[in-house]
């Protein structure tokens, strides 16, 4: 897929969204992209994620077998993605304020790991999925994600990162947001609705 048929994708699902966002790294943003609305579509879903993992290298893509995701917003990534390379997916969830493996899920030790994200803004759930898969026993080999709004200041410490779409994005610290200066208040539009912070 080409950068301008995901950027008509989302359009056409109505996930691109503009105005005061609170974004769930704290970061504050006149855009929103809401993948949800995108990958309800299981066509969608699947074009978008076959894409992802075909922009990973072949001496990567076939030492990998299982890809995995941080809940909510990745599990259905993941899933595609799994089934875009023929090989199992899993997802990490938060317990005590950590993000582990649950509901059985198991890595056999070295077990090589692509790790997935629908977007991507600093890179922490990533990060945080990571850690999990390698305190399981996993070998991360790779990350993607279908869109990457970090404008390149997403660092995986020497993990290579191959995101579908590279799209900048303006962000703030809530601190030094215009959209805040002028009197406006934040909205919060994840996987917990649309709300007032």
């Amino acid at each position: 897929m080409t950068a301008d048929e995901v950027v008509a994708l989302y359009k056409e699902d109505g996930a691109l969204l503009h105005g005061h966002f609170l974004l769930s790294s704290g970061l504050h943003s006149d855009t929103y992209l809401q993948s949800a609305r995108v990958l309800q579509y299981p066509g969608h879903a699947a074009r978008l994620c076959a894409a992802m993992v075909a922009s990973i290298p072949d001496d990567l893509r076939w030492r990998i077998s299982c890809v995995a995701g941080p809940a909510m917003g990745a599990v259905l990534v993941s899933y595609e993605c799994g089934r875009a390379l023929g090989v199992r997916s899993i997802f990490t969830e938060r317990e005590a304020g950590q993000m582990v493996l649950r509901r059985g899920f198991a890595l056999t030790p070295g077990e090589g790991v692509l790790v997935v994200e629908d977007i991507t803004t600093t890179g922490g759930s990533t990060r945080e999925c990571m850690a999990a898969v390698i305190a399981a026993g996993g070998q991360v080999l790779a990350a993607s994600a279908i869109i990457d709004r970090s404008s390149g200041f997403s660092d995986f410490d020497g993990v290579p990162f191959f995101p579908l779409l590279k799209l900048p994005v303006l962000t703030w610290e809530a601190a030094a947001c215009p959209l805040c200066a002028a009197g406006g208040a934040p909205v919060k539009p994840g996987s917990r609705g649309l709300s007032r912070p």
